[in-house]
């Protein structure tokens, strides 16, 4: 297994269905499901874990992941993969601040919702805008939901980024299985421990909250050496931890659905011979759902910049007199339209130049060979 194509199509429906969600979720349009933009997060995190697999996998020929070199080549491309775009929504956001805010007054207000704290749009303090730098953020309560960004389940990335390798050694020493079993119960007990400490974080911004579902994603990738009862034993188990009923969202609703995306997540890369699967997964692979894929990253940043703006707008213009529908079809489609517009600019002019950052600073890091060049392994940004 080398390139995925189907995780392009993948990626662009967890990023526009975030967008989807909190677009209903500030015109006042209650689906279910849909409406769950948490669920398009989960998804982006599932993917995650599959990609970290599948790069060390298709890496290890030529990287030795004894050395520390290596260590430090992958957390530079990853960081590269993120903070470029994220410092610069980060500052716009800082700036922007005052006026977000007071757009969701004005929007909360209107769909009688409960006020947002001010801080959560307005702390441009030192202590917040460097603990967002480094990156941290997530591991503190008070700081893990902070800014008007999306941004929470950046800082959750760069843990499971930081943990990364300690778990594919663990993986090659012991059973594949036993490590998750082993990881399950360790992020069980922080859980827990930290709850019954009285720590409660506002968004689900630290490790263990998550890490179930970064395992899930990373069973599907394992490598099972062609054993396909392994590989099925893996799926099973990949569905029993999408289940688990831990974090901010732990309803019957959530555990289903995370279920079902380990079984279409497995379906699309692993049963694409099948006929009818086979066309979904290369459709999900297509030019269109690739720019998805792509833009993916900058939507999920951006989107909610835009939407307070354009929502807080379409309240002030039309306010009761068109339904929540209506309301809503307004709101998404200028919302998509300029943060899909932003997402392309941004994609040109900051990530592209900063993944080459990266990827220079990583050969230097590695001291690695011409022999990386040979990798066409799919890259990916997980929210």
């Amino acid at each position: 297994m080398k390139r995925v194509e189907c995780l392009d199509g993948l990626r662009g429906i967890a990023a526009l269905w975030v967008l989807i969600g909190h677009s209903m979720m500030l015109s006042g349009l209650k689906v279910p499901v849909i409406a769950q933009p948490d669920l398009g997060v989960d998804l982006f995190i599932m993917l995650s874990g599959f990609l970290m697999v599948l790069q060390y996998q298709l890496r290890r020929g030529f990287e030795d992941w004894d050395r520390l070199g290596t260590w430090a080549a992958f957390w530079t491309r990853r960081f590269f993969r993120i903070a470029p775009l994220f410092y610069a929504a980060l500052l716009v956001a800082l700036i922007l601040g005052p006026m977000i805010y007071s757009d969701r007054v004005a929007i909360d207000t209107f769909l009688d919702h409960k006020l947002q704290l001010p801080e959560r749009y307005l702390d441009a303090s030192f202590t917040n805008v460097l603990l967002h730098l480094t990156f941290v953020f997530g591991l503190l309560p008070s700081y893990a939901f902070r800014t008007p960004l999306p941004d929470w389940s950046l800082g959750l990335e760069m843990q499971f980024y930081a943990v990364f390798p300690f778990l594919m050694l663990l993986a090659r020493k012991i059973d594949w299985l036993l490590t998750v079993l082993l990881i399950v119960c360790a992020s069980i007990a922080i859980v827990f421990l930290t709850g019954y400490a009285g720590v409660h974080f506002p968004m689900p911004s630290f490790l263990p909250l998550k890490m179930h579902l970064f395992l899930c994603g990373m069973l599907i990738a394992a490598d099972t050496r062609e054993d396909r009862t392994r590989l099925w034993l893996q799926i099973g188990a990949a569905v029993l931890l999408a289940a688990i009923p831990i974090g901010v969202h732990a309803d019957v609703l959530h555990m289903i659905m995370r279920a079902l995306f380990v079984l279409v997540f497995f379906v699309v890369v692993h049963l694409q011979h099948v006929r009818g699967i086979g066309f979904a997964s290369k459709l999900l692979g297509s030019r269109p759902f690739h720019w998805l894929g792509e833009l993916s990253f900058g939507v999920y940043l951006w989107h909610l910049l835009v939407l307070h703006v354009v929502a807080s707008w379409a309240i002030a213009r039309w306010g009761h007199s068109i339904t929540p529908i209506e309301r809503f079809l307004i709101v998404a489609g200028i919302v998509a339209a300029v943060s899909y517009t932003i997402a392309f600019a941004t994609y040109k002019a900051i990530e592209i130049p900063g993944q080459k950052l990266g990827k220079t600073i990583q050969k230097r890091v590695s001291g690695s060979d011409s022999k990386s060049k040979s990798v066409a392994a799919e890259e990916i940004a997980a929210p």
